[in-house]
């Protein structure tokens, strides 16, 4: 078992990981030289492993059903130890459907949800609306996942600091440059710093960045990751509207996807735009058409104050499948999280504590996070 670990990374992958590693007694170093500060910053959270089931993914599946039904426990130790809010919410997700050609898309998804075993219930308009009066009644159809959650990514990663720097944490505040080999690795390489690793678990976590640091393996890098970004906006519901909404609205317009997602703070996050490019800026068109898409479904947004556009770039892998595992004697991989990293914290961080502690790691679901999976 060991006694002390290195995390590199600190978006909320890496800041659950350090939190689930303290817990089993494991002294830790977070190493990131602006925790929450990347893809976290700019994330949704919604905790959705049902609606967010995509075609021909099917090893993901059960990695997001078990991630979700680890966060319930995980959300109330970090809640134990801070008095500040995680915005855990549990009133479930509505998808809904625009017109009726989104509404033959909606049906084909909830199939495919039933198939693999996932509950989704569908229901009328007018149940829809009877659960969500903001929402227009020209949609189409919609369906009810009660177990799809969300927390609030700014505010959880925000509770989370505050647990760790409680707990003894040390943080090191500058860049990973390199490591000094994998089997085992024998220090971690910042920008001014180095950390011995003799006896020391280290933690490759920090989303794209896993792609720069070197010194590990031979050959091409076996971390093949690439940014897929995605916009997101952040609008205020004014008083006389709140709430505007209840539950999480995710949706389909045009064959487009959309989500709005209702905050404790009266404010709403509307994104679901995926772009891979080289721009890492909102995009104008990306802006107009998550608004207008979001007053087709919500008429009430549009007398909201728009308060932020912004641009997250999320790590993606060939299969869009993490690269979660053990690497080297001390060296464990974490990171490729695509779209559920806020998701799959839970399980990773779960993971990873058990890789570092010798628990039974034993798991065939995991087998297609292999790490190395990709190296050539």
């Amino acid at each position: 078992m060991a006694e002390r670990a290195i995390v590199i990374g600190g978006g909320l992958v890496g800041l659950v990981t350090c939190f689930e590693l303290v817990e089993r007694g494991v002294q830790v170093t977070l190493v990131d030289p602006a925790p929450a500060s990347g893809a976290t910053h700019h994330a949704g959270g919604m905790l959705a492993p049902v609606a967010e089931v995509q075609y021909r993914q099917e090893p993901l599946f059960p990695l997001m059903l078990r991630s979700a039904a680890l966060y319930p426990d995980l959300v109330g130790r970090v809640s134990a130890g801070t008095d500040l809010p995680t915005g855990y919410r549990t009133e479930g997700t509505l998808v809904v459907a625009a017109d009726w050609a989104d509404a033959e898309h909606l049906s084909d998804l909830s199939a495919y949800q039933e198939f693999h075993g996932m509950t989704a219930e569908r229901l009328t308009v007018r149940e829809a609306r009877r659960l969500e009066p903001a929402l227009s009644p020209r949609i189409a159809g919609a369906v009810h996942i009660p177990g799809d959650h969300q927390v609030s990514p700014r505010l959880f990663a925000a509770a989370l600091l505050d647990v760790l720097e409680h707990r003894g944490v040390r943080f090191v505040r500058e860049q990973v440059t390199h490591l000094d080999g994998a089997d085992p690795c024998r220090a971690v390489h910042c920008e001014s710093t180095v950390l011995d690793a003799s006896g020391t678990t280290v933690v490759l976590c920090n989303g794209l960045g896993a792609a720069s640091v070197t010194g590990w393996y031979t050959g091409d890098n076996p971390l093949q990751l690439r940014p897929v970004h995605g916009d997101i906006l952040r609008v205020k519901v004014p008083a006389h509207l709140r709430p505007l909404l209840d539950r999480v609205i995710r949706a389909f317009v045009g064959d487009r996807p959309v989500y709005l997602i209702p905050r404790d703070d009266g404010t709403l996050g509307i994104g679901a735009t995926v772009r891979e490019d080289d721009r890492p800026v909102p995009r104008a068109g990306a802006v107009h058409d998550l608004l207008r898409d979001a007053i087709r479904l919500v008429p009430g947004v549009e007398e909201c104050d728009l308060l932020e556009a912004t641009v997250g770039a999320r790590p993606g892998t060939p299969d869009d499948l993490p690269y979660l595992g053990r690497v080297g004697a001390n060296l464990i991989v974490s990171t490729g999280y695509f779209r559920h990293g806020i998701l799959l914290a839970a399980l990773g961080a779960a993971v990873v504590a058990d890789l570092a502690t010798g628990a039974d790691t034993t798991d065939s679901e995991l087998a297609s996070c292999d790490p190395l999976r990709h190296h050539r």
